[in-house]
């Protein structure tokens, strides 16, 4: 059993969330703190330019509502919105906050994981801790 569990969640419709939250629930002790958590890429400066300035604090805060609805579900559990590289601040957060246990949800590799390497990929490579990848 894990007591401090991190679940990276993306909004992708090719991923199915409920699985890694079902994992988390059932290999959490009693008293775990779980954290959702989703990264919002970095958007590059040319890029930013042509999106209305409101963009992206309201796409936080969607992305953060969505997180703490489905964190009500969990017991112990918290949302979490960070800023960053997927794989690096996934390692990152984990680096800073110790958890024992982080699932992850991943899609079939295609052609292009081959040669630029996937989220889950990354972490499964580079964590201090257990990672449990769930297709």
């Amino acid at each position: 059993m894990y007591h401090n569990i991190l679940v990276p969640i993306s909004f992708d419709e090719e991923r199915d969330i409920s699985g890694p939250m079902k994992l988390a629930q059932r290999l959490a002790t009693q008293d775990a703190q779980i954290t959702l958590m989703h990264v919002v890429e970095h958007i590059p400066d040319y890029a930013i330019s042509y999106m209305p300035v409101e963009y992206l604090s309201e796409a936080r805060k969607a992305i953060k509502e969505e997180l703490d609805g489905l964190a009500a579900k969990l017991p112990n559990a918290k949302a979490e919105v960070i800023e960053g590289h997927s794989g690096r601040s996934i390692l990152d957060w984990a680096e800073n906050n110790k958890p024992d246990l982080i699932i992850l949800a991943s899609h079939r590799p295609g052609m292009q994981d081959l040669f630029l390497g996937s989220t889950a990929t990354h972490v499964v490579r580079h964590a201090q801790c257990a990672v449990l990848v769930v297709r």
